[in-house]
Formats: C-alpha cells, structure tokens, sequence
C-alpha cells in the first residue's frame, strides 16, 4: 500500500471514529435531557388533560414528548411549551441543568411556589420565558436581568409579591422586547433603570399594588410602543413623555393617583390609537389638539378634575374616535356641535360634569354608529332633539339629571336595538309616547321626576325584558296597566303620581261616598249593557276587516301577511350565485328594520361570502361569515350546506318565518333568509366578542405578548359563568315553554353560546332542527353523540328527540363551564374522558373542588357543588327523569337567591 493510500485510510477511520463519538455524546445528551424533563414532570402533582402523558422513561424527549423542541443538529432540547393543559405542581429546578435551552413557555398552568434560584444557570441561553397564568409566589428573581439574549418576559397572573427588581434593568438585557408583570401583588416603584432597554416595544405592570412616580425618562426606548400602569397607587406628574414617546400605540395610566396635567399632547404621536388616564387626579384644561393621530381611537379621561370647555379642535382634528370618555370632571360650557362629525364614534360619555350647559345638539344625530349616549348629570336645557332618533344602533341613551323641557320624542321607536332609556330628573312634560312600547328590548326605562302627564300607555306591557321601570313623581293620571312587567316593580315606581290608581297602588279607581248603594248596582247593570253592546258592534266590525283582508290577501298573494318583514326580490350577483354569467332571482326576506334593502347594498355586504377571511365558524348546517354593509353594520351570514329535511322553498319558508316572531334578550336576533334555487342564507345578530367555547376553551384575543390578555376571554370569573349559565336556561325555557308551537334546539354546546361585549349569553342556531342532518342520518347521531354534547337518545335508533334531549345537552355546559373541561377530552389512541362520567365520579370520590377550574375566580364553592349537581340531573340518561327548562330556571335563580 502506498504512503498516499495508507494517509486517506486514515483519514477516513478518524472522520467515522469522530461521527461514532458524536452519535454516542448525542445519544448520552438525550437521555441526561430525558431524566431531567421526567423530574420535571415527576414535580407535577395533577395533569388533568394528560398533557404529558407521553413523557416516558423509554421515549425518545425529541419525538416522543408533547411539547418539547429539540435542536435539529444536536438534538439537544431547546423549547419547552405546555400551555393552559392546568398542571399543578412546582417548577422543577434540575431544568436549569438543559444547557440549550431557549424558550420556556408554561402560561396557563396552576404551577406554584417560587421560581426556582437554580434558573440563573440558564443566562447563557434563554430567550423566552412565559410563566403568565399560573399561580406563582414570591419575588421576581433578580438574576433574569443578567440574561443577555433574553427578548420576552411574561410573570403576569400570578401572586408574586415584592419590588420589581431594580437589577432587572440594571443593566437591562440588550435584547429585551417585551416585559409583563400584570396582575400580581408587586409594590415599590417602577424601576428607572427600564429607560436604559434601547430595544424595548412594550411593558405592562398593570394591577398591582407599585408606589412613586413615572420614571422621568419612561419613553428613551426609541420602539416604545406599548405603556400600562392601570390599577397601582402610583401619583406625582407625568411629564417628558410628550416629547420622548414618538412611537407609542397604547398609553394606559387609568386608576391611579397621578396630578398635575394630563399628558394630551400624546394624542398627536402618529401611531396612537389608545390613551387612557381616567380615575386620577389630573387638573387643568384640555389643552388645544393641534393634530391627532390618523389611528386614534380610544380617549377615556374620566374621572378627573379637568376644567374649562371641550375644546372643538379635539373634535374635528381626531376624526377617528370611537370612544370619548369625559365624565365625570369640572368641565363647562355648551356641548360642541363638532362632536356631530365623528362618524366612527360609538361611545359618548360626558355624565357628571354638572357645569356643562346648553342644549343638546341636534348634530349628535347625525352619528350612525353610536351605541352610548351618556349626558346624564349635566345642567343641559331645551328639548331632546329628534335627530337622536336617527342613531338607529343606540344601545344606552341616559338624559337624566338635567333641566331638558318639552315632551319625549315619538320617533324613539326607531331606536329599535335600545336596551336603556333613563330621562329621569328633569322638566320633561306631555305623555308618555305609546311608540315607547316598540323598544321590546329595553332592559331599564326611567322616567321619574319629571312633568309628564296623562295614562300610562298600555303598550308598555310589551317590554318583556324590563329589569327596572320608574314613572314616580310625575302628574299621571288613570288606572296603572295590569301587565305584570309592570307591576312586578310594585308601588315605589308609581308613588307620587297623585291621580294614578289600582295595583300596586292603595287608592281604588272610581269610588264615592256612601249611601249609593243601590244606584251604583243600577248604574253598573247600564254600564254592562253598554259593554255588550259595544262589544257586539266592535265583533261586528272585527268580521267585516277580516273578511276585507283576506279577499285583499288573496288578491295580493305576493305580499307577505306579517308587518314586521321586509321582502326584497334581488338579482343574484356573479360572486355569490353559481358559477356562470346567468343571473338568477332570489327572494330577500328581512325581519329588522335596521338592514338595507337596496340590492345594491346586498351586493356590497355579501362580499363576505368569497372572502375566506371574513369565516367566523361553521357547523352542522352551513358556514358562517361575517359581512359589513358601507354603513358600518356587520351581521352573521350562514350559507347553508344542507336542507336537511326540508324538500322545497315552501317548507324552507315556512321555517323561517317561524322564526322572524322569536324576541328574547338572550338569543341571538334573527333577522331574515335569502332563497334561491343555488343558494340560502340565514341572516342573523353579529355577536363580536365570540363564544363560551373560545373564552373556556382559549381561543382569546391577546395583547402585545402571548399569553397577556387586555380582557375579552380571560375575564370568566364566576359571577359572570354564572350569568351565562341563567342566560341559557331563560332562552330554552322560552324556546320550550313561552313559544307555540314549542321550538326544539338539538343542538346546544358551547361554540353555539355567544357573548357580546358585556358577557351576556346569546344562544344562536335554534329552531333549525329540521336542517340538521344529524336529525336524518343514525350514523350522524353516533358521530355527533362522541362529541358529548348529544342525549342518548339522539343516538339510538329510533331517534326519539323531545325538549328533554335539549336538556341534557345544556347540562353537559353546565359542567363545561364549572370545570373548563371540554365534553370529551382524549387520553391517547382509544382512550377518552366524557365530562360527564368524570364530574360523576369526583363527586362520589368526595373531592368536589379537584374538578374546578383553577383559572376562575370569585367563587362560592357551595354554588358550584349545586351546578355541577345540576349538570348531573340534567344529564341523567333517561329522559324523563331530567328536569324541564322552567325547573332548571327555577332552580338556578334559587342558587342565587340563597347565597
């Protein structure tokens, strides 16, 4: 062999050798990483979803274990991410001991104890660590500060306590982004040394207990975007921060005890779209708004001792505003009647600034899309104007507590969405219009203390959704109306109503001295006889009509019978007809006013249906879109994918129409179809804050970091669960028990619960039994039934559905919302946890508060032990023995009531 030859055998022996060595050192970090994530998982004390169930002692940690990333060249582990699987436990420290690892993201657990000291060791590495929504104590470690590849740090939700570490930020990580310490018991002031982060975009210190001022140099960051303090104690001036936040988005400074001027000139930086500093103690005028920023939306400077007048230049410079929130300062003078021209705003609060005088201007109408009008607590006088009329979106107009004069407007009926009307306290006078009696979704109508004359208008008895109604200390007169909506409120909300009589009230209607005796019998047998008489003619009448309307309907066959819909024959467009360049007709049919009927209109919003973008869900029957008039309206377009049992456009109507009648504050409104031969849709109420299946379940919107939530999702403390839950059972008892004939729903879950921006439960998809296909098919019921959701019966082969089958699908949310655990949560290949079998056998185990959700808060233990038991009953596998809608209301409310 020659020298050469024997030089490249060699050379190849030591390459094989070097590879042999790596693939033994690879293999011998793969088991050290092994053992050290099986002490981690042997830290864990409860794994209720089985989120590491596949951690085993014979796989392989860069395969096998959920969660685990491991580097693709040396397979050495780099990421561990478990989120909201609700582990309970510690943090086990022997973790510090991966020496590659560079993200750690365990948010949503129920992890507790401190955060372990050995974590230093990971400073060479770590780039990431989110451990939000957990339940942590302590201090917040002093080394994270020495991490210099760390970009993101999220502590929020916790119980930490202590100062925020000076040495965090001293010097602070050269590569740090983003920093949440939210809610948490944290105390000191915030460090100074947070100015020195020349990377940083955003922090949030929000809900917690921090002292001092605003660091003087807050904004040196050059990418500081992102700035909340909300809920400390912190005080002093703000200032400099105009001049150094050249790129801030948000500012929130809101419930703390700040003085001096407030810092508006932040409403000119050119990427602000929310700035709140309400609830403090800042002075002064608003100053002059020589610019606002394009994206500018959010304003909420309540709360305050802000004096001097609303500056028109706020108005017409900040063009995009969709909440201002002045109330409750010293502010003065008339109300501006620039504020007209924002047409994007929904939210006008200027209630409790008691020196703001003149008239309401009549340009406020001219802002379609308000939803929020709160003038309440004002020194305002004149009339109310009738072109607050025009708002038709308005949801909450509060007048009260003011010198208005002149009588309501009539045209409130438009406002066909209002939930509150309060024009209490004030010199309103006139009568009540009977129009008002068409607002049959308001919860609170108020019209005490004022000067209103003449009877209570019957038609009030159609507010079947009142919570509170008060006409006290008026000039009314006649007998108060037998509806129960309306006594139900009793005699304190018609007292000082001198000439008013009947229940509740004491006083008698008619009446005299004595001695009469005889001639009021005589006087009440002419009476009779006048009624009979009356009421013979009045018949009399009532056929003739009939019989007029029914030859007119037979003459006008194309017109529909009901008043309340809106027919519009429209000519399909390309885009949403089948393909081809015919164009076919299909019938519109609209139940609400508020819709347009132009075809042109139609063509515009459903737009939507093409757009991918624009799906929000999809289900059983059809997808769901969402599609957006120009007018801003949005509404919930389902395409229907199936006709289930229905065989033909008469049947398909006759469905529908059914139900365009329905009316309760906790379904979502219907509000019309569309038919053609190609094509049907279902028009319905857009609910934009989504559904009790993403708030439970975690689909949430989130803030600048994963896992921090500004609201929405992560606010379903119990009292608000709760609320859902009664929601629920008022729609089906209406559904089964108010309706005729009775509407079955067969397909409740918790992804058919929506929730609007107060957390009130809408239940949507009912009366559509017969387009399920799950009602047509027994291999459809077995498949929906492993959802767990579906009776038992709806399994079976004879498919024997009753209001019972609906039942027992709202008793599975009941436990769903209880627990946070979906219906059927799966364990592996084969295996799998029905909710209901689990909570059976917790209870009966005796260890009721193991099946909680660990992420709900304010609770009452004993409440939830009598829901969860609820859910049980409601569950049960016969039928017969479920208890009915009207029970279960019945029951829940007594939940309450007693507690």
């Amino acid at each position: 062999m020659s020298r050469r030859s024997r030089s490249s055998a060699a050379t190849a022996a030591a390459l094989l050798l070097a590879a042999v060595l790596l693939h033994c050192a690879a293999d011998a970090a793969t088991d050290a990483e092994r053992r050290i994530l099986l002490d981690f998982k042997s830290a864990v004390t409860s794994d209720p979803r089985g989120a590491l169930s596949s951690w085993t002692a014979t796989g392989d940690p860069c395969v096998d274990f959920a969660g685990v990333t491991c580097d693709p060249s040396t397979r050495a582990v780099s990421r561990l991410r478990v989120h909201g699987a609700g582990l309970a436990g510690t943090l086990a420290p022997s973790l510090a001991r991966l020496s590659s690892l560079e993200s750690i993201s365990l948010f949503g657990n129920r992890l507790t104890a401190t955060i372990p000291l050995t974590f230093a060791a990971l400073a060479p590495t770590l780039r990431k660590l989110n451990l939000s929504r957990n339940a942590l104590s302590g201090e917040i470690p002093r080394f994270l500060g020495a991490f210099p590849l760390l970009r993101l740090l999220d502590l929020s939700y916790n119980a930490l306590t202590g100062e925020i570490p000076s040495a965090l930020f001293n010097p602070c990580p050269p590569r740090l982004r983003y920093v949440s310490l939210a809610h948490n018991r944290l105390s000191g002031p915030v460090p100074a040394g947070i100015a020195t982060c020349a990377r940083l975009a955003g922090f949030d210190f929000s809900y917690n207990e921090l002292t001092g001022g605003l660091p003087p140099r807050l904004c040196a960051p050059p990418e500081l975007s992102y700035v909340s303090v909300r809920a400390n104690a912190l005080s002093g001036e703000i200032s400099g921060v105009e001049s150094s936040c050249r790129s801030i988005d948000l500012f929130d400074v809101g419930s703390n005890n700040f003085s001096g001027p407030a810092p508006f000139a932040l409403l000119a930086m050119v990427n602000i779209t929310y700035f709140n500093v309400s609830s403090n103690a800042f002075d002064g005028p608003i100053p002059t708004v020589a610019a606002c920023g394009a994206r500018f939306s959010y304003l909420d400077a309540s709360g305050n001792r802000l004096a001097g007048p609303v500056p028109d230049t706020l108005l017409t410079n900040c063009r995009s505003l969709r909440v201002l929130d002045l109330g409750a300062n010293a502010l003065a003078g008339d109300i501006p009647p620039a504020v007209g021209t924002l047409r994007s705003l929904s939210v006008l609060r200027l209630a409790g600034n008691s020196a703001i005088s003149g008239s309401i201007p009549p340009e406020l109408g001219g802002i379609e899309m308000l939803v929020t009008l709160d003038l309440a607590g004002l020194a305002l006088t004149g009339q109310i104007p009738q072109s607050l009329s025009h708002c038709q979106f308005l949801l909450e107009l509060n007048l009260s507590g003011n010198q208005l004069q002149g009588t309501i407007p009539d045209t409130l009926n438009n406002l066909t969405y209002l939930k509150l009307l309060d024009l209490h306290s004030n010199r309103l006078d006139g009568g009540i219009p009977l129009t008002l009696g068409q607002l049959t979704k308001l919860d609170l109508l108020d019209l005490s203390e004022n000067r209103l004359t003449g009877q209570i208008p019957s038609e009030l008895g159609n507010l079947s959704n009142l919570a509170h109604f008060n006409v006290s200390f008026n000039d009314l007169s006649g007998m108060i109306p037998s509806a129960q909506v309306l006594q139900q409120f009793g005699a304190s909300a018609f007292i000082g109503n001198p000439h008013l009589c009947g229940p509740p009230l004491n006083n008698l209607c008619g009446g005299g001295g004595g001695g009469g005796g005889a001639h009021r019998k005589r006087l009440g047998v002419s009476v009779i006889i006048v009624i009979v008489a009356a009421a013979l003619i009045l018949i009399g009448i009532c056929i003739v009509c009939a019989m007029n309307i029914k030859a007119y309907t037979r003459k006008n066959n194309g017109v529909e019978d009901s008043k309340e819909e809106e027919e519009v024959l429209v000519s399909e467009s390309t885009p949403i007809a089948s393909p081809g360049s015919n164009a076919i007709i299909g019938k519109l049919v609209l139940f609400s006013k508020s819709l347009p009927s132009r075809y042109e209109d139609w063509e515009a919003g459903t737009k939507a249906l093409v757009d991918k973008d624009c799906i929000i869900g999809g289900g059983s029957v059809g997808t769901v879109y969402k599609a957006t008039f120009e007018n801003g309206l949005s509404i919930a377009v389902k395409k229907l994918e199936t006709l289930g049992r229905l065989e033909n456009q008469d049947e398909f109507e006759h469905e529908m129409g059914q139900l365009g009648n329905l009316s309760h504050a906790n379904l979502v409104a219907f509000q019309g179809y569309y038919w053609s031969s190609s094509m049907q849709l279902l028009l319905s109420e857009f609910v934009g804050n989504g559904s009790l299946y993403d708030h439970l379940h975690g689909n949430r919107p989130h803030s600048f970091s994963e896992g921090s939530s500004r609201g929405g999702g992560g606010q379903l403390f119990w009292e608000r669960r709760f609320n859902i839950a009664l929601g629920v059972a008022r729609a089906l008892s209406y559904l089964h028990h108010d309706c005729r004939p009775q509407i079955l729903h067969l397909n409740i879950k918790s992804s058919n619960i929506m929730l609007d921006v107060k957390y009130e439960a809408k239940l949507s998809d009912y009366g559509l039994g017969k387009l399920l296909p799950i009602l047509g098919s027994i291999e459809l019921s077995k498949i929906h039934a492993s959802i767990g959701y579906i009776a038992p019966e709806l399994a079976s082969q004879n498919l024997r559905y009753s209001d019972k089958s609906d039942v027992f699908s709202f008793g599975v949310v009941l436990l769903e919302i209880v627990t946070g655990r979906k219906p059927v949560e799966s364990r592996g290949v084969g295996a799998a946890v029905v909710l209901r079998d689990y909570v059976r056998e917790v209870l009966e185990d005796g260890t009721t508060s193991d099946c909680f959700d660990r992420s709900m808060r304010g609770f009452v233990e004993a409440e939830l032990v009598q829901v969860l038991k609820l859910g049980l009953v409601c569950t049960s596998n016969t039928p017969s023995s479920r208890p009915s809608m009207a029970e279960v209301v019945q029951y829940l409310e007594s939940i309450r009531a007693s507690s």
